[in-house]
């Protein structure tokens, strides 16, 4: 008998994003920043964002009610609930819990899992929690559904257009489409203050740009070395057909994706003859060259192809709604998934970096299998990709209003939300009502 489930991995996704948008070139305008500084220097067209109707709790119910819907299983077919979020309400009450609401009909509570917190990483340590589980004696043959979920605002000023929110939810089980391939995983954690919320009275984190650039790619260069000293045979980013990338603004998963060309130059055993014109950075040092604008230019351009066909794909959601923080890789794998061709699909690799500020971070590959379920996954994505163009655009003078409306109404008690319910798409849960113990009440908007 086989010790392991076969082919354990994701069988569904589904994401939810905000009804409301924001365009980033009336933001510059708004901002007075110089022209093309959120959409060219970010590579950033439109941000979502969640008025005070929604909180982390809401779209939590909302994605796994939606998944669950969408994919026609039962609330007691699942047997782990796992929740990746940084956006947090409360310090004891986990958002698992809150979403045990949707159990209760079935009366199915034996479901174990809790939330999993590191800034953008927590998503990713969720899944691996589920994987874990599933491929461990306490499996007890039932799904696992992964959620990742987070608003992610700013205080005024520089960091504001690289916000953004929404949530993705995913069944995890044997007999996967997108199989996460065994034993190929590398991690790199480590202490930093780049990018934290010590605040708890208020939303908005507290931010070190470059510290935070510098981490992230030296994690990137952490997590690519250790990935590949897992591989049997010496590989590169030519055993990859995508890459994803967390993507805290579209720019920097460009510059990132240049970063693994570099790292394979930095390795090769022929610079000369697989890298020509690049001689003069032979005896370069990946840690100096963080902000090293020649290095990244020249690595920029040489990676440029790869870049439009195996990661640009990935961008269709970071792009238009910004960034998610926890869900922003995964809305990066199902942007690729709906851009290309269901039957191109099958036996493609994707690699899978995720990190998480202060720092947390993994690089994983997903298998894409010949599954008959391959098509329905694809096919019900595309239906949550159509939100994109139902939105509703509101002036960046409206959307500075609501995120006013946000940080005054953090922690009030008792509090009714004041912003209008009709905005919100149909199937979506919102927050109706905190009493004055703090207790949250939701109700479900159906049409």
């Amino acid at each position: 008998m086989d010790r392991w489930p076969k082919d354990v991995g994701i069988r569904a996704i589904h994401f939810v994003i905000p009804s409301l948008y924001v365009d980033q070139t009336e933001l510059e305008r708004y901002d007075q920043v110089s022209e093309g500084k959120y959409t060219v220097g970010l590579g950033q067209k439109q941000m979502g964002f969640c008025t005070d109707l929604e909180d982390i709790n809401s779209l939590c119910l909302t994605a796994v009610s939606q998944l669950v819907e969408n994919n026609g299983i039962s609330y007691s077919d699942i047997g782990r609930l796992e929740v990746g979020t940084e956006t947090i309400i409360d310090k004891s009450k986990s958002v698992k819990s809150a979403l045990m609401k949707l159990f209760e009909p079935s009366g199915n509570f034996w479901v174990e899992g809790i939330d999993t917190t590191n800034a953008c990483y927590g998503g990713t340590a969720a899944l691996f929690n589920a994987l874990a589980w599933i491929e461990s004696s306490a499996w007890d043959g039932r799904l696992a559904v992964v959620v990742a979920a987070d608003i992610a605002v700013y205080a005024k000023g520089n960091a504001r257009p690289t916000g953004g929110a929404g949530a993705v939810a995913m069944i995890v089980g044997p007999d996967a489409p997108l199989v996460i391939e065994r034993g190929l995983r590398g991690t790199y954690m480590n202490h930093a203050y780049d990018f934290f919320k010590p605040d708890l009275t208020s939303e908005y984190p507290v931010v070190d740009g470059k510290l935070s650039i510098q981490c992230y790619l030296n994690a990137l260069d952490q997590c690519y070395k250790s990935y590949l000293n897992k591989c049997e045979t010496k590989q590169n980013l030519n055993a990859f057909d995508s890459f994803v990338f967390h993507t805290p603004y579209c720019k920097l998963v460009q510059k990132s994706l240049a970063r693994l060309y570099l790292n394979d130059f930095v390795n090769s055993d022929k610079k000369y003859e697989e890298y020509p014109g690049l001689e003069q950075f032979t005896n370069i040092a990946l840690a100096d060259t963080y902000f090293d604008r020649d290095v990244e230019k020249a690595f920029m351009d040489r990676s440029k192809d790869t870049f439009e066909r195996k990661t640009k794909p990935s961008l269709l959601l970071a792009s238009r709604v910004g960034n998610m923080y926890t869900p922003s890789v995964y809305g990066g794998l199902a942007s690729y998934l709906v851009s290309i061709p269901v039957d191109e699909l099958v036996s493609k690799k994707i690699g899978v970096f995720s990190y998480g500020s202060g720092l947390a971070s993994s690089m994983y590959s997903i298998k894409i299998t010949n599954n008959v379920a391959l098509p329905a996954l694809v096919e019900n994505l595309k239906k949550s990709f159509d939100k994109l163009e139902r939105r509703i655009q509101v002036t960046p003078a409206k959307f500075t209003e609501v995120l006013d409306i946000r940080q005054k109404s953090l922690h009030q008690a008792p509090y009714v939300p004041i912003c209008d319910k009709s905005d919100l798409f149909p199937g979506t849960w919102y927050l109706s009502n905190i009493d004055e113990m703090h207790r949250r009440y939701y109700e479900r908007k159906e049409s």
